[in-house]
């Protein structure tokens, strides 16, 4: 019966796109301004448009972009976040560069805050109590930026409030090991305070590992070492160059789940049913701190103790020792300890997504989404308004044709300017609760361009195997910025790439976690997914990030100086993404190539059978099936391909575009399965959810063998390695079915 609906399904959109020109027609709003395009059912991309919209995307109104959506800082829901609201809904609602329609969506979520009227502070006390020293409370005003009442001081959002005191150690990045690490050399860890870098774990991680040891509260900075190639003096970083001033301090969400706390599964409207706060999970278990690193240098530079490991070590020019306590011949006495005391509180908020759509005009049913979120935890101009102003210039030069008639896309496009995505991708995450069903059976895929620039070298992908090919292509039609001789692919294979059985030599395209907003829709509604971004040289640096990345000093002359002088890579970015963006909207055939998940499969099947299938075997688990559904998977792959290009040399029928476009679409859907991983919120897709166990292969495989390698045979343990290993046939097959003709089933 389901194949009976599918057909039924496909025969009726096949009857509206024989509608033709009719179908274009009501494709567009009543009363839009623009006039209309002549439309056909066989519309395909216009190579001439496409030449066009490059030419019109400028790199100084970019900058103008950057300039006002960066001039103030705008936390999720306060009053300047509101003001750019309005300011994306002016945009997109122009009489000659607008939108065919804009409006916001507006929920209610939990956010975290620091207490204005009592500010978290770390200090360091001697017995009786008395201060000896203070961190500092705010960033150095270097710029006349750094200071008023819109920059929200320092803290870790979600971190419950406090005041533990203890015996302070040092704990390195916070992981797991790091804390059997000292616990193995004999350091007591029950109440004291951890002093962490960041890197290696993410934020939370760092405080729930704390907590396992029995540590009471945590401290967290960033190292010279890990962000500013070792430099630390106030002359050798910002103003004066693009380094982390010595005061800069990381701010950011340390909650363990993406999407509003209070709603899981549900889209956080006034109506929705929501968790009792002290009962909802995900928050950090003991209070946490970031501080900068020339307050983590006193503090670290007169530990006492056994010295740190050699991979400890960084750039604060002192010997880091362990704790815990401070040496006697310090600063501090022996018996001083360190004070934290935090006081966030949770509060609900308004927090606003804001929508802009241009209806298709042959397919106005399938969606091209593209989106950036808009919130900041301070000025931002790196992130994540140096994707905003790239989005507000991408559609401005498509309103314009659209409003003087001279184009209207294929399919729909939507773009999404999301709310409150520092807190932890909250608005991106209720849109697609919100819209689950109708984005699930319409999105073709969905370009996230957050960091539109975190340096100006190279270009940098990330996304899900079908969206390489109409990456690689954008590519390869746009100049390099500064280097007119090579095309932006030819540059971005020369600082990454990867030795491709298929192709040969390409440039790394990298994988999607739940770094932004991509998160829910790749692994929550299965769409194809993509990060677009211009990066560093990471031969030449060793910092993990842009160095002012969450911090005051993330400024409009930050980026006008140092990151992008000249904006010729956001510029080159805006027509990367418009490029792969009309290819999306407007070919006739959806450039996805399935067939680059065979590589994918194949790779990871190949971990498998040699770091896996040895201990496998020992458990009589075979891997005989994953194979089978490996080899369908191939064959299915390069049938619809050659399907595809005997129906490219005619003139092919509607109904048979429509149907292998909808194959082509819903692949990534079939890797979706609910269960598969029942401890993580929203992680459906069996190919690239978190992976913990070492091998390089399917997520759920790899994570149950790792659990289970030390267990007894017919272990519970042993249960789950063959349930993940079941996970993952049936989700190949299903796959390798998507792609065969749909009249099989």
């Amino acid at each position: 019966m389901q194949g009976v609906k599918v057909l039924a399904g496909v025969v009726g959109a096949a009857a509206l796109l024989g509608l033709g020109i009719i179908l274009g027609h009501f494709a567009i709003p009543k009363g839009a301004n623009s006039p209309a395009p002549s439309i056909s059912a066989s519309q395909d991309l216009d190579l001439g448009i496409l030449e066009t919209i490059m030419e019109q995307l400028d790199a100084s109104r970019i900058r103008e972009n950057l300039r006002e959506l960066s001039r103030e800082p705008h936390l999720s829901s306060t009053p300047r976040d509101e003001e750019l609201v309005q300011l994306l809904l002016q945009r997109w609602r122009d009489a000659e560069s607008g939108l065919d329609s804009a409006e916001t969506f507006e929920y209610e979520v939990l956010l975290s805050l620091p207490s204005r009227e009592q500010p978290n502070s770390v200090t360091v006390v001697d017995p009786t109590g008395n201060i000896l020293f203070s961190c500092r409370r705010s960033e150095e005003n270097v710029t006349g930026e750094q200071e008023g009442p819109d920059v929200v001081p320092p803290y870790a959002a979600y971190a419950p409030p406090g005041t533990p005191q203890g015996l302070l150690v040092y704990a390195n990045q916070g992981s797991e090991e790091d804390f059997e690490e000292l616990q193995n050399r004999g350091i007591g860890l029950e109440g004291t305070i951890a002093l962490t870098r960041y890197g290696g774990v993410g934020r939370g991680a760092k405080a729930v590992n704390a907590a396992k040891h029995g540590v009471a509260g945590v401290l967290v900075y960033t190292d010279p070492s890990d962000i500013n190639d070792g430099q630390s003096s106030p002359s050798q970083t910002f103003p004066y160059s693009w380094g982390l001033p010595p005061s800069g301090v990381e701010r950011g969400s340390y909650l363990e789940y993406f999407g509003d706390p209070l709603t899981p599964y549900l889209p956080a409207n006034p109506s929705s049913f929501r968790l009792d706060p002290a009962n909802a999970s995900g928050f950090p278990p003991i209070p946490a701190q970031p501080i900068g690193f020339e307050d983590a240098k006193v503090l670290l530079c007169n530990l006492q103790g056994a010295s740190a490991p050699e991979t400890w070590q960084g750039a604060l020019g002192c010997e880091y020792r362990l704790g815990p306590g401070f040496r006697s011949d310090g600063n501090f006495s022996a018996d001083s300890q360190v004070n934290v005391s935090v006081h966030n509180r949770l509060e609900l908020r308004n927090s606003s997504n804001v929508l802009g759509i241009i209806r298709g005009a042959v397919e106005p049913d399938r969606y091209v989404l593209y989106g950036n979120h808009r919130d900041s935890w301070v000025h931002g101009a790196v992130d994540p308004s140096s994707g905003t102003a790239v989005l507000l210039e991408v559609t401005r030069a498509l309103g314009t044709l659209l409003k003087k008639g001279t184009w209207r896309p294929r399919r729909s496009v939507i773009f999404g300017s999301w709310g409150a995505e520092e807190f932890g991708l909250i608005g991106s995450t209720e849109f697609t609760e919100e819209f689950f069903s109708k984005l699930q059976e319409r999105t073709v895929a969905y370009i996230n361009v957050d960091i539109s620039v975190f340096a100006n070298v190279s270009l940098r992908a990330q996304g899900t195997p079908p969206i390489q090919s109409v990456v690689f292509t954008a590519a390869k039609q746009i100049p390099a910025p500064g280097r007119s001789s090579l095309s932006i692919y030819d540059n971005w294979i020369q600082y990454s790439n990867r030795s491709s059985p298929v192709y040969g030599l390409v440039p790394s395209l990298g994988t999607l976690g739940a770094g932004s907003d991509y998160a829910p829709f790749i692994h929550f509604l299965g769409i194809s997914s993509m990060d677009l971004a211009y990066t560093y040289d990471r031969s030449k640096t060793s910092a993990r990030i842009y160095p002012t990345y969450h911090t005051a000093f993330d400024t409009f002359g930050y980026v006008d100086n140092f990151v992008d002088p000249g904006f010729s890579s956001h510029q080159a970015v805006s027509r990367v993404v418009g490029n792969v963006l009309l290819r999306l909207s407007d070919s006739l055939f959806l450039p996805l190539n399935v067939s680059d998940y065979s590589e994918t499969l194949r790779s990871f099947l190949q971990a498998a059978q040699q770091d896996l299938g040895a201990l496998l075997e020992q458990h009589s688990i075979s891997l005989g099936p994953l194979v089978a559904a490996v080899d369908k998977f191939e064959g299915a792959a390069a049938a619809l391909d050659e399907r595809i290009s005997e129906l490219q040399k005619g003139t092919p029928d509607p109904l048979q575009v429509r149907m292998l476009n909808d194959q082509l679409m819903l692949l990534e859907r079939s890797f979706l399965n609910s269960r598969a991983f029942p401890e993580e919120r929203y992680y459906s897709h069996v190919l690239w959810a978190p992976r913990t166990g070492s091998v390089a292969t399917f997520p759920g495989l790899a994570n149950a063998c790792s659990a289970a390698m030390n267990t007894a045979p017919g272990s519970a343990a042993w249960a789950e390695v063959q349930r993940q290993l079941s996970i993952v046939v049936a989700a190949v097959e299903a796959a390798a079915a998507t792609l065969r003709p749909v009249a099989d089933l």
